[in-house]
């Protein structure tokens, strides 16, 4: 039904190394950082730099090797847009000089963001509304991290990823399964900056906010509890096995929490890969980046199997199965 025949990602110049960190907060050792996260750094957008900038520069890559015209519609996720309105894909189309007869749209979700627009995508191209989709995954998430939150800032990254999915006669459909339990939104959340005026402080901290705001635990809690089931569900589904996936690539939060998800899930280590030492969580670029990152290396052979997982803030979950 459908193939992602493209993917390019873009980093911010600017780079926030552990031993950064190390200076401003000394009671934290960037060995520590390391082995806590798994990350050794991360990539900050400047002041000027936004998701529509980073959008702009990951998608122009993929136009090196893909022409232009043939797209017919974008999806751009994000949650830290340039705007609330308009939407950033629609500016989007106009600063790639694409064609003027597409569909544009905004989507807010983070770390399910990927799996959430391959849905969307799958879902254009069975109703005949499109055959070729622009989906980006675009999130300067550093602008909402007070500087004083060393926990944060270790842990996120600025990215953006831009892939083609395409109509694909002789390609495998797929099943998605999705997730959603809104009970946990204030387990990660940035409470000011839209229209709600009626909100508490954080407890647990004095900053702003306007600030991201993470309960770290919690957010572990919900993951345990609910990504291996989702992982199960996604197999029989599509009537899997685990020994039927070639590879198993979860957004990347950080290298603990995805580890023991890997332990709980009994998914052999060879099959289930991590990166994100030199880019840190990157919300909904991380699988697209993985992907990539695979491509690159040769790790991806044609035929393979992958089964992607993108969970987090929401709460919000999704899986499923895209071979290459």
């Amino acid at each position: 039904m459908i193939k992602v025949s493209k993917i390019e990602y873009y980093l911010p110049e600017q780079v926030l190394t552990n031993e950064d960190l190390e200076k401003e907060f000394p009671e934290w050792s960037s060995d520590r950082i390391h082995e806590k996260v798994g990350i050794r750094q991360r990539h900050i957008s400047s002041d000027s730099e936004t998701v529509l900038e980073l959008a702009v520069k990951s998608s122009e890559k993929v136009f090196e090797n893909y022409d232009r015209n043939k797209v017919d519609f974008i999806l751009f996720c994000t949650q830290s847009p340039d705007y609330f309105l308009p939407t950033t894909a629609c500016i989007l189309q106009d600063r790639l000089g694409l064609r003027r007869n597409i569909g544009a749209m905004d989507f807010n979700l983070g770390c399910s963001g990927f799996v959430y627009g391959l849905a969307f995508a799958k879902g254009l191209v069975a109703a005949g509304i499109a055959k070729s989709i622009l989906l980006i995954t675009s999130e300067t998430y550093t602008k909402h991290i007070n500087p004083k939150d060393k926990a944060n800032r270790s842990i996120f990254g600025d990215a953006s990823a831009s892939v083609i999915v395409e109509k694909d006669e002789k390609a495998k459909s797929y099943q998605f399964c999705l997730g959603t339990d809104g009970s946990g939104a204030e387990n990660l959340i940035v409470k000011k900056g839209a229209f709600k005026t009626d909100f508490e402080l954080n407890p647990e901290n004095d900053f702003d906010p306007e600030n991201l705001y993470m309960n770290g635990p919690e957010i572990f809690n919900f993951t345990i509890e609910n990504i291996p089931g989702l992982v199960k569900e996604t197999l029989e589904t599509n009537g899997l096995t685990m020994e039927d996936i070639d590879h198993f690539v979860f957004h990347q939060a950080n290298s603990f929490m995805l580890n023991y998800l890997r332990k709980k899930t009994k998914i052999p280590a060879e099959k289930f890969y991590i990166d994100m030492e030199n880019t840190g969580n990157t919300v909904s670029a991380t699988i697209p980046i993985a992907l990539k990152n695979m491509m690159d290396k040769g790790i991806l052979k044609e035929g393979d199997r992958i089964l992607m997982a993108g969970f987090g803030v929401g709460y919000s979950w999704g899986a499923t199965v895209m071979e290459i």
